[in-house]
């Protein structure tokens, strides 16, 4: 069983800022990483995705791979290749996943699953965990009720972000720093 290294913990205000956070902790990701972003329908998992290509300079556009499963999208600044999953609609574990063959290319790769929790921590003790949860109080009718809709939906897109490291290779890796910036 892996050990938990650090934890960052963030307050993200807009899908702005969701995407900034993922351009600030693509300089900590290297080959072999594997990131589990969990959080429901709309968190911002892939927007997050969307800054770890731009922080990592891969080609192509970041968008959710629901339909097609998986995406690679090559490095342009020779740096590693990004695999981007979309577990949502695979129900097993790792047994469902093989055909990705994500075991081949994660040692060369930065591998960011959505949907990954539960189905893919065996393929590394070394991992990343971000959970995205909407902010306490952003969900309720009474915010619509108090205020007009472009609060609304400011006070919707406020997210809570824990980021976890588990394994060796998190133990000191600059996590914390995510918090500071």
């Amino acid at each position: 069983m892996s050990t938990t290294g650090a934890i960052a913990h963030l307050t993200v205000k807009s899908p702005d800022q969701m995407q900034e956070l993922g351009r600030r902790l693509a300089p900590l990701l290297r080959p072999g990483d594997l990131v589990l972003l969990t959080g429901e329908l709309g968190a911002g998992k892939t927007t997050l995705t969307r800054g770890l290509g731009e922080g990592l300079g891969v080609r192509g556009a970041v968008t959710s791979p629901t339909f097609v499963i998986a995406r690679v999208h090559p490095s342009l600044a020779g740096g590693p290749p990004l695999v981007h999953v979309d577990a949502y609609r695979l129900g097993g574990g790792l047994d469902e996943m093989e055909d990705l063959d994500l075991d081949v290319s994660l040692p060369e790769s930065v591998v960011v699953v959505e949907w990954g929790e539960g189905k893919v921590e065996e393929l590394s003790e070394d991992r990343l965990h971000v959970v995205i949860g909407r902010a306490v109080g952003s969900d309720g009718p009474a915010a619509a009720v108090e205020s007009d809709r472009d609060e609304v939906a400011e006070v919707d897109d406020v997210r809570e972000v824990t980021v976890t490291g588990f394994g060796a290779r998190w133990a000191d890796a600059g996590l914390p720093a995510l918090e500071t910036c």
